[in-house]
């Protein structure tokens, strides 16, 4: 079976070369375990400037991307059979640990959409399925962003992570954050590690760790620990507009 193919529009795709050799996201590309497309809207544009923005109409600082040259782009694709497209956006959905795990278990391809300049022409959002977020705070481009979602699914394909059982216990996986982690030595410049992860007593190691979660989400993040409150401990489906086929 063929891997996950990721698509991104970009404007400066030399910035998702490092991706190909960055750790385990690298290894899993040269794996095949995905693989990585980038397409240049300037490359579709039709004048002699290869032109790809313009001035807003109603007047306005700054240059806005034109629809036509991010089409084009976008139609000469290959589009496989279950496909979404997501655009980044600060106005979008804020991203979330269970979107990512439904991307990378539900989807032969992703497609990203990376803005530029001071926005894009509205028709540009008539290509997505969802608009993703990575915070309430504005970047000069939405690379940063896909690399993030990049990043997030590719390391949870079969094959990436030595030890797959260390994602389902890691922060957000079921709404929570991760407990603490301690190595060795067990004391360190007067710090000790809690006496309850030394007795070898897994039971009791499961329920002292599944009480650090909430204590740390419940002072950490509470508005995670109210979604977990409302919601149980399931991790939950993606929904949505955003979601494969």
């Amino acid at each position: 079976m063929s891997g996950l193919r990721i698509d991104v529009i970009t404007l400066v795709p030399e910035a998702f070369e490092p991706l190909r050799g960055l750790g385990v996201i690298g290894r899993s590309f040269a794996a095949g375990r995905a693989s990585l497309h980038t397409h240049n809207p300037r490359d579709f544009a039709t004048d002699r400037y290869r032109k790809v923005d313009d001035v807003p109409y109603g007047g306005g600082a700054g240059m806005v991307l034109k629809p036509e040259p991010v089409f084009a782009a976008f139609e000469a694709i290959p589009q496989l059979k279950r496909r979404t497209v997501l655009l980044m956006s600060p106005q979008g959905q804020p991203l979330q640990q269970a979107q990512l795990r439904h991307w990378a278990s539900s989807c032969d391809q992703l497609v990203l959409l990376c803005g530029h300049y001071e926005g894009f022409d509205e028709r540009i959002r008539s290509l997505a399925d969802a608009e993703v977020s990575i915070g309430d705070f504005v970047l000069t481009g939405g690379e940063l962003p896909a690399m993030t979602v990049i990043n997030g699914v590719v390391r949870l394909l079969p094959g990436t992570v030595g030890t797959a059982a260390s994602l389902d216990d890691e922060s957000h996986s079921a709404l929570l954050l991760e407990h603490p982690q301690y190595t060795r030595p067990a004391s360190f410049r007067g710090l000790e590690v809690p006496q309850v992860l030394r007795n070898g007593n897994h039971a009791v190691i499961a329920r002292w760790r599944h009480d650090q979660q909430l204590q740390r989400t419940r002072e950490r993040r509470p508005d995670l620990y109210q979604r977990w409150l409302e919601q149980g401990e399931a991790t939950g489906e993606a929904s949505g507009r955003g979601e494969c086929p």
